[in-house]
């Protein structure tokens, strides 16, 4: 028997677009990223996907992307579950900073250290940060030795994991297709589990936002076919890395 799990990004959020760290922050979709959600139900739907539950994190960008794909398939009435350990990683206290001027005020090799190595976390997040989001109601029943202050995507690894086996694995052993829609580091961390890639190179995977990946996974859980990441999306491995080297820029130049 096979497992079929579909991994979608968020669309396109305003922090996205402002160029500012966002991590735990609840920012909104853009008009882009509605359309790209869209395009992603209509997309899945023409190729005969037809999930059965959603998992999703607290985030509203990414509860929006699933709830406007949903739509577009005409599944709005399927199961949806949240979890906190699908949100993004925590960016500590360059949450709500802009990336460019970050790398103006403490160095771009410094920056790149605290964005893309895989166990350095960022400064923690101060108190008096205007966009501290751990207050937030959504986190109340978050355990206080759980709720992190900054996160390396190592960090982000050790929190998701659980989720995966307690949450996600049993809806899939029931012979459900599932949808995970979550943010480019959760789902980062996930696709490192499954298709087992190393800590060096899971950094430099970019995940396109709105784009479905599909994992085809066997009895132990693991991908049926082992190919390159680019080649589970429903689109063409061109217009992947395409997607994926717009991700990569935005992220150089501020994104």
């Amino acid at each position: 028997m096979t497992y079929r799990l579909v991994l979608l990004r968020h669309g396109e959020s305003e922090w996205n677009k402002l160029n500012l760290f966002t991590g735990w922050w609840d920012a909104q979709l853009t008009e882009l990223g509605q359309q790209q959600a869209t395009a992603a139900g209509e997309l899945m739907a023409a190729r005969g996907i037809a999930p059965d539950v959603v998992h999703t994190s607290l985030q509203t960008r990414a509860i929006h992307t699933v709830e406007l794909a949903l739509r577009a398939m005409g599944r709005s009435w399927i199961p949806v579950r949240r979890d906190w350990r699908l949100n993004e990683r925590h960016y500590g206290d360059l949450t709500g900073r802009n990336k460019a001027e970050t790398a103006e005020r403490f160095g771009a090799d410094q920056v790149k250290v605290w964005r893309r190595s895989y166990d350095v976390p960022p400064p923690p997040i101060a108190d008096d940060n205007p966009h501290n989001p751990n207050a937030d109601e959504r986190y109340a029943q978050v355990p206080a030795d759980q709720l992190p202050k900054t996160e390396c995507l190592k960090d982000v690894v050790a929190r998701l994991l659980p989720y995966w086996e307690e949450g996600i694995v049993p809806d899939l052993r029931a012979g459900r297709t599932v949808l995970v829609g979550a943010h480019g580091n959760s789902l980062r961390a996930l696709v490192k589990h499954l298709d087992g890639i190393s800590d060096d190179a899971i950094v430099e995977l970019n995940i396109p936002t709105g784009e479905p990946l599909v994992y085809e996974l066997g009895e132990d859980l693991r991908p049926v076919e082992d190919k390159p990441v680019e080649e589970r999306y429903l689109r063409s491995p061109e217009e992947i890395r395409a997607a994926a080297e717009a991700v990569a820029r935005q992220a150089e130049q501020g994104g």
